[in-house]
């Protein structure tokens, strides 16, 4: 087994529950946001959906300065966002599935205008950056979903809104 195996199996299981997430995101009130200095829910679900895609092609390069970063476009509906996370899926497995062993161990860098954030073997960045930090955006979309009283599917067990043991 190679080893970013394990990690694209992992990203298939988490990204089913982060579509679920994606698809409840209400498409009349993407502006909206719980507090002053949150992101607004529709520019928080489109980081969450291009996440996979914009990590998932740079893992082929050597690192990515975040500075030469634009963000993604608001969206102006939730089919939107979920066409944007389904095609970035696609395209972090293609990315993954494509880096050796040797290159998985090899390491990639992020940086902020020419300053080192973070440097890593390319599996420890798909871990960080494509998992991980995908996963806590989600735990923030699930808050935002519940305040604004949207039932919250499954994450990684029951959820007040879908108990099978209740």
């Amino acid at each position: 087994m190679a080893i970013m195996d394990p990690l694209i199996m992992e990203l298939d299981r988490e990204a089913s529950t982060t579509r679920k997430l994606l698809e409840r995101v209400p498409a009349d009130k993407l502006d909206w946001r719980p507090h002053a200095k949150s992101t607004p829910i529709g520019k928080l679900a489109m980081h969450i959906a291009s996440l996979p895609g914009r990590f998932g092609a740079r893992l082929h390069e050597d690192g990515f300065d975040v500075a030469s970063a634009t963000p993604p476009p608001p969206p102006a509906t939730t089919d939107e966002i979920v066409k944007t996370f389904d095609e970035g899926i696609v395209t972090a497995k293609k990315a993954l599935a494509a880096i050796d062993d040797k290159m998985a161990m090899a390491t990639w860098t992020l940086s902020l205008k020419g300053t080192t954030m973070v440097s890593l073997p390319r599996a420890g960045v798909a871990r960080v950056l494509l998992l991980n930090h995908s996963v806590h955006h989600r735990g923030q979309l699930s808050v935002y979903l519940r305040l604004l009283d949207v039932p919250v599917p499954s994450i990684y067990g029951p959820s007040a809104d879908e108990n099978p043991f209740a």
